[in-house]
């Protein structure tokens, strides 16, 4: 969860505009494209999302996980009624146990995924700011 929030933090802070990610793909597609047109395919109509579009949807996403974070925090902080009837059922714990085991690898392996689609897209920012950036040898005027 930590690096999930370390890379869209990092991710943040670096795409300062957004917009120079529109019509940009990611690597794997632009690779793939380059292939179907060496073939002579036409380029697949699939809805791939260029970067600008995985950037606003993993910035939505982030505000979600807080919240989800949060309102599990939330509930495990009051103790009730309902901690003493958990109690109780010694075979439900252990069904119960094995569902949060079940979610919360799922929950791992999609926040893998999107820290990983993240760091990817701020690499790209980075290389495209690299391309249409003066080099330092060179005045800026």
């Amino acid at each position: 969860m930590e690096q999930y929030f370390s890379a869209t933090h990092r991710m943040e802070q670096e795409v300062m505009f957004p917009s120079l990610l529109r019509g940009v793909f990611p690597q794997q597609r632009q690779q793939q494209q380059q292939q179907q047109q060496q073939h002579g395919a036409a380029p697949e109509a699939d809805g791939h999302a260029d970067l600008y579009e995985r950037y606003q949807r993993l910035k939505a996403i982030k505000p979600m996980v807080e919240k989800g974070l949060a309102s599990v925090n939330d509930h495990n902080g009051s103790g009730s009624d309902e901690d003493a009837a958990w109690a109780e059922g010694g075979s439900e714990d252990a069904r119960l146990e094995q569902r949060l085991c079940h979610h919360l690898a799922g929950l791992q392996q999609v926040l893998t995924h999107l820290t990983r689609d993240t760091n990817a897209l701020t690499r790209r920012y980075s290389q495209i700011l690299e391309q249409i950036s003066p080099s330092e040898g060179q005045p800026s005027w």
